[in-house]
Formats: C-alpha cells, sequence, structure tokens
C-alpha cells in the first residue's frame, strides 16, 4: 500500500500515469527526458529516495565557473547546470570568483589539476570584449570539452549559449511604447561586457523604431542595487518616464530610489527588469521582468 501511495503521490505531483513512475522507476525505455525529469524532481521534491537501481554510472566530472554568488541569477544558471549534468550523470564541481579573489585563470587551472572532463563557463572572460581569448586557444589545443554561457565571443571556438539581448531590449522598448511612454532610458552594466553592450545596441535601435527617439538616455554602471538607484537621477533628468534595467537588481534599485525622490512606481515611473529572479516578485511593486530561458 505504502508503494502504491508513493507511486500516486509522484504521478500527481509529475503530471503522469502511476505507470510512467514505475517506468521510470525501473529504468525502463520509451519515456521522454523531460517526463523522466518530471518524475525525478517530483520524487526529491516530495522526500521520495531513489531507488538503487536508478543510480547511473558516473560519467565523469564537470568544472562549473561562475563569476559570483550575489547576484541571484547566477545562483540560478549554477542549479540548472548541475541539475542537467547530474541527470546525465556527471558530477559537478561549483566555483565561484569574487572581488580580490582567485582569476578565472587560477580556477581554471585548478580544475584542470583536478582532472575535470570538461568546463561550463558563466560570464567568464570570453564575455568581455576587452579580454584576451589565447586562454580559450590553449583549452583547446588540450582537446578539453568546453561551452560558453551568457556573452557568445565569435573568437572562441567554443560551444556557446546566451540571450537574444538585441530581442530583450526590443520586448520591453515596445511593451512600454504600449503604454504610452515616448521618453525611455535604460541602465545597464558596463559595455565592455558583451550582455551589456547587446542590450544597449538592442535598446538604441528600439527606441527608434518604437519611439521615435534616436538616441534614448543608457547609462552604464554595474548590475548592482546601487548602480540601479544612481542612475535614476541622470534618467529623471533626461525626461524618462519608464526606466528599463539589466538585471532585476537595478530594477530594486530604482525602485528604491524612485520612492525616495517621492515617485509613485508605476504610477509616475514604469520600470522593466531582466533576469526574472526568484526575489523580484517580492519586490512591492514586482517590475514586469524579461526572463532568459
Amino acid at each position: 500500500m505504502a508503494a502504491r501511495t508513493r507511486l500516486q503521490d509522484i504521478a500527481a505531483h509529475s503530471g503522469v500515469s502511476t505507470a510512467t513512475v514505475s517506468r521510470v522507476l525501473n529504468g525502463k525505455e520509451g519515456v521522454a527526458d523531460s517526463t523522466r525529469t518530471a518524475v525525478l524532481t517530483a520524487m526529491d521534491v516530495l522526500g521520495y529516495e531513489r531507488p538503487a537501481t536508478m543510480a547511473r554510472p558516473s560519467r565523469g566530472v564537470v568544472g562549473l565557473v561562475v563569476p559570483e554568488l550575489g547576484n541571484p541569477i547566477f545562483p540560478a544558471f549554477a542549479q540548472a547546470a548541475v541539475s542537467q549534468f547530474g541527470f546525465h550523470g556527471y558530477a559537478t564541481i561549483l566555483a565561484t570568483q569574487s572581488a580580490g579573489g582567485a582569476t578565472e585563470d587560477e580556477i581554471v587551472g585548478t580544475l584542470l589539476e583536478h582532472g575535470v572532463d570538461g568546463l561550463c563557463l558563466v560570464s567568464g572572460l570570453h564575455a568581455d570584449l576587452r579580454a584576451a581569448t589565447a586562454r580559450y586557444d590553449r583549452l583547446s589545443a588540450r582537446r578539453l570539452p568546453f561551452v560558453t554561457v551568457n556573452g557568445h565571443n565569435p573568437a572562441v571556438d567554443a560551444p556557446s549559449f546566451t540571450t537574444d539581448d538585441r530581442s530583450a531590449m526590443d520586448l520591453a522598448v515596445r511593451h512600454l511604447a504600449a503604454q504610452g511612454h515616448r521618453r525611455v532610458g535604460l541602465t545597464v552594466g558596463p559595455e565592455r561586457f558583451v550582455p551589456a553592450a547587446r542590450k544597449i545596441e538592442g535598446f538604441r535601435d528600439a527606441a527608434g523604431r518604437h519611439l521615435g527617439d534616436p538616441e534614448p538616455p543608457v547609462v552604464s554602471s554595474l548590475f548592482s542595487v546601487e548602480a540601479g538607484g544612481a542612475a535614476l537621477p541622470t534618467l529623471l533628468d533626461a525626461g524618462c518616464t519608464a526606466v528599463v534595467c539589466g538585471s532585476d537588481l537595478m530594477a530594486l534599485g530604482v525602485i528604491r530610489a524612485a520612492r525616495s525622490a517621492g515617485l509613485r512606481v508605476p504610477e509616475d515611473l514604469s520600470v522593466v527588469a531582466f533576469d526574472d529572479s526568484n526575489h523580484v516578485a517580492f519586490s512591492d511593486p514586482p517590475p514586469t521582468t524579461l526572463r532568459p530561458p
């Protein structure tokens, strides 16, 4: 009876039949990867231990490098990557950078010393337009598989996965234009980083097409709460009635600064964020946000 209850619980949580759950538990073929993932996730959430027969033989270890954990988008990237590597039988070593700490090159060197079988680099130096790419040529020469995430650089010979920042800005500006805004500003991170540079390019193009504004105000600083707040006075002085932000953290800074200036959001100032990280829904009000896949 307990086993039957378990199957029913997992089936209800994952939205599949008990027969499908049984096939997953017994390692049967003919189950889609997405369905198998849903069942395994339901088991983990409900606290059911996976049977020993489901254990996958280890296929190796992947080094996952993210720039920081203070910005909630990077733990989200890490969680998604670790989950997928685990599903395919790979263990993961997570390494993070911090101001004044180990550099990306030092972290990668340490991971290589530990004999990792591959690397996943999130928002690394590959995304910095001023950084030399020879380090990645050396990785390729070692025949070590690696991928880059968030900041495609055509000079790096590796598979790359990144959001379409230009299209994202077009969505944001079109949304604000439909609400009647005619002067919209952008606050974003350093332009030397690919995601910021592409956001700026996309924003300017979209402002010209949807707002008839060929020179919209842009403030480039850091992807932080403080930077978002510091950018708002400049954008207000430029006549902006709406602000597009390069990250959720920047948007929270803009909202806080707007309130300090006696402005109501969204009545007096519209704010569009970027990332859709977990905590943004708990702000008051929660801003419209663009969600990268």
